[in-house]
């Protein structure tokens, strides 16, 4: 069940006096978001912990937040309504600006369904921030995939506002980076993504 949050009163933000530019000095790398967005059976999650290994193998300090997971806990009080979507959404844009000050590179792999609350997560953060990675894959393709079987047990009504079936999904309009999933293999997915932070001068190759 989504929750209305309100400001909590009498709290003032204490500034620490070891500083994201410090961490990212001590990491050796800048932090980040990598918004790993698309259908289900897109390759989100795949791809985010695949890159994830990379990182680490660099020594880099990383997090995936994964959308099955974050509902074992964090957001394990919401469904699947339009409300609760965008409530789960919320919460991990939170967290993921609480990684980004602690000098992660954070991974998150979500459907999430809504151009409005992605751009609400990329709004919470300083401009650069956020990287919007849409893996783009045709729906036939990720039906054929149907990794859980939810598209077969969604087309036969027994999911209801199942993204892609019953429910929208927004493609994003500008995002920083886009993985075609279904002609990239796993390994040039994630070079894509390595290249693109070089690039960006998150790391030194």
């Amino acid at each position: 069940m989504s929750q209305t949050t309100n400001k909590s009163s009498n709290t003032v933000w204490h500034h620490a006096t070891v500083t994201r530019a410090r961490r990212a000095e001590l990491n050796r790398h800048q932090s980040k978001v990598l918004w790993f967005t698309g259908l289900s059976g897109a390759g989100k999650s795949t791809i985010a912990h695949a890159v994830e290994e990379e990182l680490y193998q660099k020594g880099f300090h990383t997090f995936v937040l994964d959308g099955d997971n974050v509902r074992h806990g964090l957001c394990g009080d919401l469904g699947f309504s339009d409300a609760d979507r965008v409530e789960n959404i919320r919460r991990i844009g939170e967290v993921s600006k609480l990684f980004v000050e602690a000098g992660v590179l954070v991974l998150t792999a979500f459907i999430s369904p809504f151009r409005a609350d992605r751009d609400k997560v990329r709004a919470l953060l300083n401009t650069g921030d956020f990287i919007e990675i849409y893996c783009q894959c045709p729906l036939t393709v990720c039906e054929e995939r149907d990794v859980k079987g939810l598209y077969k047990r969604a087309r036969a009504g027994e999911i209801k506002a199942f993204t892609g079936i019953s429910s929208p999904y927004e493609e994003p309009e500008s995002p920083e980076l886009v993985i075609d999933t279904s002609l990239l293999s796993l390994e040039q997915s994630v070079q894509t993504v390595l290249d693109f932070l070089v690039a960006r001068g998150v790391y030194a190759a």
